[in-house]
């Protein structure tokens, strides 16, 4: 059978808002607006958005989400991996109980540095490196005794950044990851050859294009991400130099059926008296049916 883009599983996330959990980050829109955008956008889930954005009792949760037609992907979880001392497991039970009562499925993990924001991390030793490999596992599986499909998200900013540490997680645990093409190529991983070597282990997507000479200043230490990102290093899909069409083919022709998530980063510095950042989401969302459906008529 031919995939079109009714075929495929499309979801937002709250940042395409700049609604994020980094302290400072920029103004925060109410989820209402962001709810209502998103359903208008064509999007029928979102991811849940940082602690504080919607409701955290599990049937609140669930009824604000079902009041704007939408469903719940799941949603991010900036996790400790790799203290011998901290266990992380017990700190995610209560985001399961939230993804279970709105019928959520994936949990998205970032090996978290300890600080807050993604603009300097340290580095692990061997032994660090362990805890943290082990951890993956354990998280994975306490998700799954619930239903819950855990992924390893490579986020700039985190333990899981660079292309030898991506490389380090696949070859050291047995974790699923979030293929997320920004966060992937500023750290030195080309994605489309991520999904050619090893699309049996991507299972969800997060979808973000990028203007490759302000996430090269990224990788040359001139511009921290946050100053990158508030200069506009993430444009809507098919506008940038990650190539997205090439990606989203390659893990459709490898049977991936798990949710693309348009995920595009944004800092806003007030309430957008304007459209605002749904016209990025407007314009993400025709492309990538477009590309989806172009793969009927190849």
């Amino acid at each position: 059978m031919t995939t079109t883009h009714t075929d495929i599983r499309i979801a937002g996330a709250p940042i395409s808002w700049g609604v994020c959990e980094v302290p400072g980050w920029g103004y925060q829109i109410a989820s209402d607006r962001v709810l209502t955008e998103m359903r208008d956008a064509g999007l029928t889930a979102t991811e849940v958005g940082p602690e504080g954005f919607l409701p955290a009792d599990p049937d609140e949760l669930a009824s604000t989400l079902d009041t704007f037609d939408l469903k719940s992907v799941g949603g991010f979880a900036p996790v400790l991996l790799h203290h011998a001392h901290h266990d992380p497991v017990p700190g995610i039970a209560p985001l399961l109980d939230a993804f279970i009562a709105s019928r959520a499925e994936v949990l998205v993990l970032a090996a978290a540095t300890g600080s807050d924001g993604y603009d300097s991390r340290p580095e692990l030793d061997d032994e660090q490196w362990d805890t943290l490999l082990r951890n993956l596992d354990r998280l994975q599986e306490a998700a799954a005794e619930r239903g819950i499909r855990a992924v390893l998200h490579p986020h700039v900013g985190t333990m899981i950044e660079k292309r030898d540490e991506v490389y380090r997680v696949l070859n050291g645990s047995t974790i699923p990851l979030c293929l997320d093409t920004g966060h992937l190529l500023i750290g030195g991983t080309d994605p489309l050859e991520l999904v050619e070597a090893h699309a049996s282990r991507i299972t969800h997507a997060h979808l973000k294009d990028v203007d490759a000479a302000l996430a090269a200043r990224v990788q040359a230490g001139e511009l921290t991400y946050t100053e990158a990102v508030a200069q506009g290093m993430y444009t809507p899909l098919g506008t940038g130099d990650v190539g997205i069409g090439k990606i989203v083919n390659g893990l459709l022709d490898s049977g991936f059926d798990g949710w693309f998530v348009l995920e595009q980063d944004t800092i806003l510095s007030e309430e957008p008296t304007d459209a605002g950042p749904v016209t990025d989401v407007i314009a993400s969302v025709a492309y990538l049916r477009s590309v989806v459906d172009a793969r009927v008529s190849s």
